[in-house]
């Protein structure tokens, strides 16, 4: 029987973590003094801990694409990172805790790449003392990573997201390589994620949608990303679901100059509005563009609806007026939306971050706190492993579930947020088990 997981709860950590947040905010222009060996990749940046604090004894890092459109992003996550490493003593289990932010994007295009993602996997794998990894928040990154940190030495490293959202991680559906997930995972499950999968985004949007009077639209999906394609999917399944019939099902070319004769095609299809499944940096804020210079605003007849990819600061930045109005599914509960140890945490990131807190913040806290949870309550890669798989958390940072088998979270519900000059939450949608199984197999 196995010995119930400590629970890194907000609420204990304000009050004992305060002088903590202090340290964290000083240790973050230098390395900290340390015991362990950093990872050796150009990719990750100093050794962070307590100032004044006992010689660190274990690393995690973070995992994300620091350059390009998403950096904003990546920079409150991991700030909301080192404030669970602060609010908890930068200790677990009795140890002093390290902590590395490491990029996965490539400088000449901002994007994460698979080479990139596997080095970083290859160097975390090769640091014993490394005994977990924040991230990825890109799946496609997670699935190039998975399996080598799956066969690290020690059982192998255990990674938690706070933003992947790729159904074929975790479970199989249509459109999943071959032999996914279960090709993944070389010799047990050794990644979890805090968000729900993209089965519950689909469901949702399709749900709203419905709710909108939005009963033809045309789905356009960003070409050559399978995590765009299976967005695209998860909404045409639940739409089926639901009686709503797509007015067309359709590629972009994330390369292209402008979108103007594509979204001239699809104006024939007579739709009543249009999604994106995609990215903002897949050339989002040119589409979002032509899609307002050819068919219209986006508070007008044609509706414009979008996954969580497009829910960032950047789009509307990006786009400028043309993404006003425009709706965005993001898994989970909005900053402004979060109870308990979850608003307690968003006031604590408002103080040190520069306008809206990103909805993926507080889920990068979450993330940590599981990974800390974990380590406390086994010292090494193996039982680190198990504890996460073991995780229940109470009153955390994003609300109460549990670690499913499949490395899901027992909870799913959606919000939908409107760009005005940031992005508003309308409405939160549970869709219910019965349209995320249609989701799933769109």
């Amino acid at each position: 029987m196995s010995r119930p997981l400590p629970i890194l709860s907000l609420a204990t950590a304000l009050l004992l973590g305060a002088v903590g947040v202090f340290f964290a905010l000083s240790a973050d222009s230098r390395a900290a003094q340390t015991g362990v060996t950093p990872v050796e990749s150009s990719a990750c940046g100093p050794v962070l801990s307590g100032e004044g604090l006992p010689t660190v004894q274990a690393l995690i890092v973070s995992d994300l694409p620091l350059q390009g459109d998403s950096r904003q992003r990546s920079l409150q996550m991991n700030t909301a990172i080192r404030t669970v490493l602060a609010d908890a003593g930068w200790q677990a289990g009795g140890r002093q805790i390290g902590f590395q932010a490491c990029d996965d994007s490539e400088a000449d295009t901002g994007l994460w790449s698979k080479r990139q993602c596997q080095a970083n996997a290859r160097a975390y794998a090769a640091d014993p003392s490394l005994l977990g990894v924040v991230g990825t928040y890109n799946s496609g990154c997670a699935e190039a990573m998975i399996p080598i940190l799956g066969r690290a030495p020690g059982g192998g490293v255990a990674m938690v997201s706070p933003g992947n959202t790729l159904i074929c991680l975790t479970q199989s559906a249509p459109g999943c390589p071959k032999g996914a997930p279960k090709s993944l995972y070389p010799r047990r499950r050794n990644y979890a994620r805090v968000v729900p999968n993209d089965a519950y985004q689909g469901a949702g949007l399709a749900s709203f949608a419905q709710q909108r009077r939005i009963d033809r639209p045309y789905v356009l999906y960003a070409g050559g990303d399978p995590t765009s394609l299976g967005q695209a999917r998860t909404f045409r399944g639940a739409a089926k679901s639901l009686g709503i019939e797509l007015a067309g099902f359709r590629a972009w070319n994330p390369d292209a100059a402008n979108y103007k004769s594509l979204m001239k095609a699809v104006a024939k299809t007579m739709p009543d509005g249009v999604l994106l499944a995609g990215l903002t940096e897949e050339n989002g804020a040119q589409l979002i563009k032509d899609k307002v210079a050819v068919l219209g605003p986006n508070n007008g007849m044609m509706k414009l609806l979008a996954p969580d990819g497009f829910a960032q600061q950047s789009t509307i930045d990006l786009a400028g007026a043309a993404s006003k109005g425009m709706f965005a599914s993001v898994p989970g509960r909005v900053p402004e939306n979060l109870t308990g140890a979850g608003a307690k945490f968003v006031d604590q990131l408002r103080k040190d971050i520069d306008g809206p807190v990103e909805l993926y913040a507080p889920y990068a806290g979450q993330a940590a706190s599981v990974l800390l949870g974990a380590i406390a309550h086994s010292g090494d890669r193996s039982g680190v492993l198990d504890a996460v798989r073991e995780t229940k958390v109470t009153d955390g940072i994003t609300g109460s579930f549990s670690i499913l088998p499949s490395g899901d979270p027992s909870l799913g519900p959606i919000t939908i947020s409107v760009a005005k000059s940031s992005f508003v939450p309308v409405r939160e949608v549970d869709p219910g088990s019965r349209l995320v199984a249609a989701a799933r197999h769109g």
